[in-house]
């Protein structure tokens, strides 16, 4: 939507084409042509559409100052440069809706009133300069950008268990110390030696070893178009943000965290060093699962954090976990446990530990189509800012169109490089936060 300005410049524009008619027939001294006048008849018509248009305008102004007027009639506070109302006098109300701040966004950057609560919220230029309010951008609210990433943390499955680690300041990452233990089998903590001597014997020096875990944030990034009809609309407008980029992030998330590459995004548990992957059984066919894959993972687990630990599963192997069992004597018992039996909710048990179904488990068959993982203890992620939320009206301009950008910095990884070989049982039984089970 053009602004009352740009229209008067077009209207010029139009009847200055229209006089260019008229003098150049009295510089030729002669009549009007008729395609010079059928001509001018439609330059003419222009500039009544653009007249109306203008007058619509003028009239949504008046009323909208009307209705801003303050209820005391007292009087009111002269705008400042670009209409915005200066500091001192501003009000102090806040937007009490997300989408609410979007349309008076959309409303400022074509040319309207700006609301004075867009002036606390004002952002750098998205185009040419951030002094002029249709050139640029305003931030969305500070406590609904905290909402939307506390959204994608309840959309998202995983992200909520995993070890969160915030990052302020100029920083664009972060380099965080660790233990460097690959083994316990003669030292522990990377090289920590104690032992039994006797009296004024010699004494052994030992001492642990590090390794620097190190978080680059990367960026996920959501964008959207929404017409100037959808915009009208600010309750829609508002679910529809909420709801889309709140899931999708969510799942783009959970999804790094199992199969991210590191590259560009969170190192994912199937592709980090730590990942303990059980062979299947002898014999085994293909795209199956049976009690003894489900016994060799849990065997591999962290004994002393088995409360933290959830086993992750595509929904594809269910019709064989509601059938497996152990065999107990001439009898059995069932290894998955639904709650209150087949009829209970929200998810069910493998050996007294959480099972949930996600999108993000890898095929049936394949490694990762199950895993046993502990991602409170064993996966970090690094998040900086929130999520960046901003809005320009010029990308789809033509288009009657206002583009909304969110940006969520995040970068993820296992805390462990690797698998570590136990005290006893040699470097076949090693364990990890992270069990998957072997290609089969």
């Amino acid at each position: 939507m053009k602004t009352l300005t740009q229209y008067r410049e077009d209207i010029r524009n139009l009847m200055k084409k229209a006089g260019d008619i008229d003098a150049q027939c009295t510089n030729e001294n002669r009549e009007i042509t008729e395609a010079e006048l059928a001509l001018k008849n439609e330059i003419l018509d222009a500039v009544e559409d653009l007249r109306k248009k203008v007058q619509t305008t003028e009239r949504q102004e008046r009323i909208a100052t009307i209705l801003e007027a303050p209820a005391d009639g007292g009087p009111k506070t002269q705008p400042g440069p670009h209409g915005l109302t200066p500091p001192e006098d501003r009000k102090k109300d806040r937007f009490s809706t997300f989408g609410e701040q979007m349309v008076a966004v959309m409303r400022a950057g074509t040319g309207g009133q700006v609301d004075p609560r867009l002036y606390t919220v004002r952002a750098a230029a998205t185009g040419l300069g951030e002094s002029v309010p249709s050139d640029g951008g305003f931030l969305i609210q500070q406590d609904f950008a905290t909402t939307l990433l506390q959204d994608v943390y309840e959309t998202g499955i995983l992200a909520s268990r995993c070890r969160r680690q915030p990052i302020s300041g100029n920083s664009n990452g972060i380099k965080i110390p660790g233990v460097d233990e690959t083994s316990r089998a003669s030292t522990r903590y990377g090289g920590i030696l104690g032992y039994w001597e006797d009296e004024a014997a010699e004494k052994t020096a030992s001492k642990p070893k590090f390794r620097r875990i190190e978080l680059s944030l990367k960026k996920l990034i959501g964008l959207c178009y929404a017409t100037d009809e959808l915009m009208a609309d600010a309750a829609a407008l508002e679910a529809f943000i909420r709801a889309s980029f709140a899931g999708e992030f969510g799942f783009l998330l959970d999804d790094a965290i199992i199969n991210g590459t590191g590259a560009g995004q969170p190192l994912g548990i199937l592709n980090a060093g730590c990942l303990v992957s059980v062979t299947a059984e002898t014999g085994q066919k293909a795209a199956t699962l049976v009690t003894e894959n489900i016994i060799k993972m849990y065997a591999r687990r962290f004994a002393s954090q088995t409360g933290n630990y959830v086993w992750l599963y595509n929904q594809a192997i269910e019709p064989q976990l509601f059938t497996m069992s152990l065999s107990v004597g001439t009898g059995g018992a069932p290894v998955f446990m639904p709650p209150g039996g087949l009829s209970g909710a929200p998810y069910g048990t493998i050996l007294g530990r959480p099972a949930l179904a996600i999108e993000q488990a890898a095929a049936l068959g394949t490694v990762g189509d199950i895993i046993l993982a502990n991602l409170q203890n064993g996966y970090i992620l690094a998040e900086k800012g929130g999520i960046q939320s901003d809005m320009s009206i010029h990308v789809r301009f033509v288009y009657d169109e206002s583009v909304f950008r969110f940006v969520m910095r995040v970068d993820g990884q296992p805390i462990r490089a690797s698998a570590l070989t136990p005290y006893k049982g040699g470097a076949t039984a090693t364990q990890s936060h992270f069990i998957a089970l072997a290609t089969r």
